[in-house]
């Protein structure tokens, strides 16, 4: 009557997936730029570093290696959708197992941008990866924020002390000319 040979392992179907929310001071403009800088992740909490070259603007399709904050291993984040100045979606191919989607998007609102880092994990590792992924990636959108804000007061603050002098302030130190 019943067929015990045939019985089917249960698997994870559904992805494990979180969005975290942050708003910022800081304009849609300087926190875009926070995130396409693809080469400077020392405000993201979960990589250390990239290869990616200076200057270089995230396109669908760019492949490129990244060291994780937690695992000094490398993986590969590939960029699937960007629209810019509201959506930067990558997909990352760390371990066997996994299959992860990170999203970033951001909006102009009346009280400040507002920001949102989507987290998607499937597979059959994707608890155990969730485990050890879950607090560090709780502080994405907010370390954003406070790196974008932080950037635009470092911004301002050159372009005053350059006028303050008489001198017009070194392109390195401001992003926009007033």
């Amino acid at each position: 009557m019943f067929n015990l040979g045939h019985q089917r392992r249960r698997t994870l179907r559904w992805p494990l997936s979180k969005t975290y929310r942050a708003i910022s001071n800081a304009p849609v403009d300087q926190t875009w730029q926070m995130i396409v800088n693809l080469a400077d992740v020392s405000w993201h909490p979960l990589l250390r570093r990239t290869n990616v070259p200076y200057g270089l603007m995230p396109k669908p399709g760019l492949i490129y290696e990244a060291v994780s904050a937690l695992l000094p291993l490398p993986f590969r984040i590939f960029v699937e959708r960007v629209n810019p100045q509201q959506l930067l979606s990558v997909r990352i191919l760390a371990v066997p197992g996994v299959e992860e989607r990170v999203t970033y998007q951001i909006q102009s609102e009346a009280n400040g941008t507002f920001i949102s880092y989507s987290i998607m994990l499937r597979g059959w590792l994707a608890p155990l990866a969730w485990s050890l992924l879950q607090n560090r990636a709780a502080k994405v959108a907010e370390h954003l924020a406070l790196a974008a804000e932080a950037e635009g007061l470092s911004a301002v603050s050159g372009y005053l002390r350059g006028s303050k002098t008489g001198r017009r302030p070194s392109r390195h130190n401001t992003q926009f000319d007033l």
